[in-house]
């Protein structure tokens, strides 16, 4: 019985658990849920989304506005004046007509197409932040409830090994002490396997959270073909949107130098009294400022600051976004090779403790002894399932940083 409980619990990563791991990363069970529609999930129930609903809203009412023929909304006047002595009366009405300055409405129009395309570019943004903390939730899920998988695993094991090392003290073939080691051991196991159901309860709640779904299995995937830093990264076309806004705002704040001329249209009738008949006239007037420039000037001064803002942040971010693809590809690069190195180590002392546990079965070996190899081959397996997950989380951290949403 005990060899065949060695068997079981040393068995080897590649050909038992890993096996195991990657038929269950393969395989796409009926049903199951997606990164993408976690990630669809989550941007419905995030702040950020009414954020950018809103956001769009406000920018469709301001290009509405450029289509009027209209700078801004017209005014009405209406006065009566009469005279003191006699019966005299005097009426005026004045229609006011804000109008635009040659190519400010183009300008206001191609600025408020520019406010749409930011806004469009900053929801985009977004939705690739929001997928890069799911990554990172999903990474840590995955990773406590291996731990705990592993945990139990081992619970099992020493459970069943305890039982057999107290038949065997029963019998006479093994010290009392023996017994008293191994139950000690599978009690730590225990102590273990609550804190790893502790941390698993929390990484869950995390992510239902977050998306309002079940979690998610573990797939594996292999890393993206592209290079360097495409173009089309949602940071770089949100930087790229702000430059276009400034320029845009830049422009009509140089096309506006003074308030909007204004047409007056008014019509007056007057009364003299006495019997005598009304008299109408009509009258227009154009009202242009004039000089108003240096009143505008700040207004041009601030939009040429936001762009030149705009221009450093955008070159600021492509190169952030450069380094950080290439860390990203570094570290995978090194998660490949540890992963290697993890599963050569989990063979080799699974091979070791099959060797023991010959000996201990043989009475060469001591029962300690017999422990410590089971253990370091339960920890050698942990370490490979927990850099399988971490090397399945590098290649998303490299995803995320080349801007490739789920």
């Amino acid at each position: 019985m005990l060899c065949a409980l060695m068997s079981l619990a040393l068995a080897a990563p590649t050909s038992g658990q890993t096996q195991e791991m990657t038929r269950a990363a393969t395989a796409t069970a009926v049903g199951t849920q997606t990164l993408n529609q976690a990630l669809e999930a989550a941007w419905q129930r995030s702040l950020e989304a009414s954020e950018s609903r809103n956001r769009y809203v406000r920018a469709q009412a301001d290009q509405a506005v450029t289509q009027s023929w209209l700078a801004s909304a017209p005014s009405v006047s209406v006065g009566q004046r009469a005279g003191a002595s006699d019966a005299s009366r005097e009426t005026e009405l004045e229609l006011a007509l804000p109008l635009w300055w040659p190519g400010q409405r183009a300008a206001a129009g191609q600025e408020a197409q520019s406010q749409v395309g930011s806004v469009q570019a900053t929801a985009q943004a977004e939705r690739l932040r929001l997928a890069g903390r799911l990554r990172e939730a999903m990474g840590a899920l995955h990773l406590a409830e291996a731990e705990l998988q592993q945990v139990e695993r081992r619970v099992r094991d020493l459970g069943q090994l305890t039982q057999d090392v107290e038949r065997r003290v029963r019998a006479g073939d093994l010290a009392p002490s023996d017994a008293l080691a191994a139950r000690s051991e599978w009690l730590a196991a225990q102590a273990q396997a609550s804190a790893a159901r502790q941390a698993l309860g929390t990484q869950q709640s995390h992510w239902n959270l977050l998306t309002g779904l079940p979690p998610l299995k573990f797939q594996t995937s292999v890393a993206p073909a592209l290079a360097q830093l495409p173009d089309s990264h949602p940071e770089l076309v949100l930087a790229g949107a702000a430059v276009d806004l400034g320029q845009r705002r830049a422009a009509s704040a140089r096309l506006q130098r003074t308030d909007s001329p204004e047409l007056t249209l008014g019509v007056r009738q007057e009364s003299p009294g006495q019997g005598a008949g009304s008299q109408s006239s009509i009258a227009v007037a154009l009202r242009v400022s004039v000089g108003g420039q240096v009143y505008q000037q700040p207004r041009i001064v601030a939009a040429l600051g936001e762009l030149d803002i705009a221009q450093t942040q955008a070159q600021r971010t492509r190169e952030r976004l450069t380094a950080a693809v290439a860390l990203a590809q570094s570290q995978l690069g090194l998660s490949q090779a540890q992963l290697l190195a993890e599963r050569e180590r989990a063979q080799l002392l699974a091979e070791r403790a099959r060797l023991i546990d010959k000996s201990f079965r043989a009475g060469e070996t001591a029962l300690p002894d017999m422990l410590r190899a089971l253990a370091a081959a339960a920890s050698a397996e942990s370490a490979l399932a927990r850099q399988q997950i971490n090397h399945q989380t590098a290649i998303a951290r490299l995803e995320q940083t080349l801007g490739l949403l789920p």
